[in-house]
């Protein structure tokens, strides 16, 4: 029953999504044809509304983009002549995930490692050394931190290609980049969870039993710590994934984030609107899991609906 109230909270929230774009997006001033205003006769003009239905009342455009939108169809873009929205989505998808998913791995991996250190030298050399690095991760953006590192890395040292896609080495920097800031915060999460769990008797009763320190830290000590990672996954991917779409810019990654950015320059109402309920239906799809994924580290945990 749970899971089926979840799902249906799901297509309702994406719904809700969906409106709230359609209607802020036909309230910005201004059409994707304003460039071409003075260029072309107003006849020509007027053809190319009807094609994508903008000459039609705004209502109308609404129920005919849900009626498309039920049937999967995210229509055609209004810039690219040759490819509709599907198919733009299908091709940045495989970078643009890439990228993400290496970005929350290489976040989580690091970031629990650092916290992890940080807490077994409390108020020692690495546990500072740690939480300065996680500073600086926090305080500097992503955005500013990629031309940095094109500057250095790609320009001056030459150790790795910058503005190219092809190999694992062009990943490195735009996942790093990505990275940096979700690293740091997950680090302060799990240094203070840590340090909370290694004041509990059940750490001292396996200290007393003789176990391991290894065994310790990773039988009882990470895996009670993690709780509060977990739930911050959710807004960790959304981090990530609206990170792209800065980063992909910047790093020339034919990924959906380059598309996004050039379609909300271009006015492109069906690829704005396309991209957005994808990168939601994704997010929306990942809080869903990571929900299956409470009961799965702590067995303790019952997944139930309000009420029940």
């Amino acid at each position: 029953m749970y899971i089926i109230k979840r799902l249906l909270t799901m297509v309702v929230t994406l719904w809700i999504i969906a409106t709230l774009t359609f209607v802020m997006m036909h309230f910005i001033p201004g059409d994707p044809f304003a460039s071409d205003a003075k260029m072309l006769p107003e006849e020509v003009l007027e053809n190319m509304r009807a094609k994508y239905n903008l000459d039609k009342p705004l209502a109308e455009q609404y129920l005919l983009y849900l009626k498309d939108l039920a049937q999967f169809d995210l229509g055609p873009s209004i810039q690219s002549k040759t490819r509709d929205v599907n198919t733009l989505i299908a091709e940045g998808f495989g970078p643009s995930a890439l990228l993400g998913i290496q970005s929350l791995a290489m976040a989580l991996v690091l970031g629990i490692g650092l916290g992890v250190i940080a807490a077994l030298n409390h108020n020692r050399l690495l546990d500072y050394l740690s939480m300065f690095i996680a500073i600086v991760g926090i305080s500097v953006p992503s955005f500013i931190l990629a031309p940095l590192l094109i500057k250095y890395f790609g320009v001056e040292w030459g150790l790795l290609p910058v503005a190219s896609w092809g190999t694992w080495q062009h990943t490195i920097l735009p996942s790093f980049a990505l990275a940096l800031g979700p690293l740091a915060i997950i680090a302060r999460f799990v240094r203070t969870s840590m340090l909370e769990v290694y004041n509990q008797n059940y750490i001292k009763t396996a200290e007393a039993k003789g176990l391991s320190t290894l065994s310790i830290i990773v039988n009882h000590g990470i895996r009670n710590a993690i709780l509060p990672v977990i739930s911050f996954i959710g807004p960790l991917f959304a981090a990530i994934i609206t990170g792209t779409f800065v980063i992909e810019k910047i790093f020339a990654i034919p990924g959906i984030g380059k598309y996004f950015v050039d379609s909300i320059f271009n006015r492109d109402y069906p690829v704005i609107l396309g991209t957005t309920i994808f990168y939601s239906a994704i997010l929306i799809f990942t809080l869903f899991i990571i929900d299956l994924a409470y009961r799965f580290v702590d067995p303790r945990i019952k997944l139930t609906s309000r009420g029940e």
